[in-house]
């Protein structure tokens, strides 16, 4: 019989960049790599991840909070209970909206925590890093970042 893993509130492996907290429930390890899930909380004007692409859906539910989600030309802003599923392939950010923290559940499939592990590690580093170190880490992990019309 498989070992079951728990984990109880606040538990779990917790990493951190670009101002927001993330605490993985899941990992890649314990998942054969089908999936991971984090609870993420983001702070008041959080910085965005650029624009990307990945293979697998990516699940959003939103716990408290305003979050922003850009998914191709869509754009929506969630509450509380609020849930967005991204398909694989398609173009997406997210952020908060609102005036407080926000926190949300994001399930990755295939798992993501590997990306995210490097992420920590280039935030830790005295300087920030530059958009290209960050796109280059992106795309070793399977991401594709995409050019936003705001931004070109």
């Amino acid at each position: 019989m498989e070992k079951a893993i728990f984990f109880e509130p606040g538990e779990g492996i917790a990493l951190s960049a670009r101002g927001s907290s993330m605490l993985f429930k899941a990992v890649a390890e314990a998942t054969d790599g089908s999936f991971s899930l984090m609870e993420r909380t983001l702070p008041v004007s959080n910085r965005r991840p650029q624009p990307h692409t990945h293979e697998g859906p990516e699940g959003f539910y939103v716990l408290e909070g305003q979050i922003e989600f850009v998914v191709g030309a869509q754009s929506r802003v969630g509450g509380e209970g609020f849930w967005a599923l991204v398909p694989g392939g398609v173009a997406h950010t997210f952020g908060n909206a609102g005036e407080s923290p926000a926190r949300l559940l994001i399930i990755h499939a295939p798992a993501a925590d590997a990306y995210f592990v490097e992420l920590q590690a280039l935030w830790s580093k005295a300087q920030p890093p530059t958009p290209e170190e960050e796109r280059a880490l992106m795309r070793r992990h399977g991401l594709e970042p995409v050019e936003s019309e705001s931004s070109s």
